[in-house]
């Protein structure tokens, strides 16, 4: 390229963007676009985490609350149906009291079986222990006779160096009962006024809103408690229905504690997709101790058949029509629920996601706000099952 004549400014390059002076280079669009999105989601991950945070001190109040609306979910149809017959006060007394006495008889009656079977099961239990030792010894295992009694004699010792522990455990289990028994009576009181006058707190907390947000928060509380009350009853039912068949094949094996080990076969229901594996692991070991390896394989063998009726038949009749979620979102709920607050996590994260991606779907909706959705119910009304409590 010729040089410029003399006393003429040189043209710039058309490959070399002008710069004036003083001008800070210019950031790319897609990093300052990048940049928005990083600062934005940081600040909500700083403030999901301080909520956690902050609940996470009253998570006993949590529980209570939540334990609560559980028990307005079974509770509520019986109350609607007594309340044709009887003064609303007097039908939710009535059948709080009913729910009491047969929970407590269920109770009674596993304690009662257990106990009878507490002798019997201790000869079985030794008898099977030493059974299984023979079979360890002979081959293919070939352990040496002296393999066991060694593992006894580190057990005892153990158990003797940490015995101090194990009071210390024990004393502080008594003050866990004394929590968990102020949690169920926080709950029980909560569920009285949830069942009895739920709407019209509902009503109450949405008349304290903006007159723009009302709609939006009767629209969201509507679709909150029908897919809460949806996932109780499903869940409610496929734990039922799961104790019932494992109590019968228990039954039918001769296994013992069969009735005890269905109940905890209903407990384990109500964590998704690893409760009842873990439950049916716990009635393998005790087949395995007393009846011998080929019951235990069968209890395990049960495992799988309970698995496929769950996942193939009972979640997608019973659930489906409540709960829209896909099996990894379950799964993941469940995992992280459990690494966040244990137990108690895993029973709550899946209700929890299910309630706020139906409140997303509901708000977000084409036809989410039609006039007659924000007017509630009146007072004299039975309340509906998709009302918030």
């Amino acid at each position: 390229m010729p040089p410029p004549p003399p006393g003429r400014p040189a043209r710039p390059s058309a490959r070399q963007p002008t710069r004036r002076s003083g001008e800070e280079p210019r950031v790319p669009d897609v990093l300052r676009t990048a940049a928005a999105y990083a600062w934005r989601i940081i600040a909500v991950g700083v403030v999901v985490h301080v909520t956690f945070s902050v609940l996470g001190q009253f998570h006993r109040i949590a529980v209570a609350v939540f334990l609560g609306l559980v028990i307005t979910a079974v509770l509520r149809p019986v109350v609607g149906l007594l309340a044709r017959f009887l003064p609303r006060p007097l039908a939710v007394a009535t059948a709080l009291v009913g729910g009491i006495v047969l929970v407590l008889g269920v109770l009674a009656l596993v304690g009662e079986t257990a106990a009878d079977q507490r002798s019997g099961l201790e000869k079985e239990f030794v008898a099977g222990i030493d059974r299984i030792e023979r079979q360890l010894e002979d081959p293919p295992f070939r352990f040496p006779p002296d393999a066991f009694d060694d593992l006894q004699s580190r057990i005892g010792r153990l158990l003797s160096s940490h015995r101090s522990t194990l009071i210390s455990t024990a004393l502080s289990g008594a003050s866990r009962l004394v929590e968990v028994l102020t949690v169920l009576a926080l709950a029980l009181f909560c569920a009285v006024f949830f069942t009895h006058s739920g709407d019209r707190q509902w009503r109450w907390v949405c008349a304290q809103l903006p007159e723009g947000a009302r709609r939006r928060f009767t629209v969201g509380g509507r679709a909150a408690w029908r897919t809460f009350t949806g996932y109780t009853h499903g869940i409610l039912l496929v734990a039922a229905t799961n104790a019932v068949l494992v109590g019968i094949a228990l039954f039918a094996l001769g296994v013992p504690l069969a009735m005890p080990l269905a109940l905890l076969e209903f407990l384990a229901a109500f964590i998704p997709l690893i409760g009842s594996p873990i439950a049916l692991a716990v009635a393998a070991v005790v087949a395995l101790a007393s009846k011998g390896p080929f019951i235990a394989l069968v209890v395990v063998a049960l495992i799988v058949v309970i698995g496929q009726i769950e996942g193939h038949l009972l979640h997608p009749l019973v659930m489906s029509w409540a709960v829209r979620l896909h099996p990894v979102v379950v799964a993941l709920a469940v995992v992280g629920g459990a690494v966040a607050a244990g137990v108690i996590g895993a029973v709550v994260a899946v209700p929890l996601v299910a309630v706020v991606w139906a409140v997303y779907q509901a708000l977000n909706a084409p036809a989410a706000d039609p006039p007659q959705a924000a007017d509630p119910p009146q007072a004299a009304d039975p309340p509906q099952a998709a009302d918030p409590p």
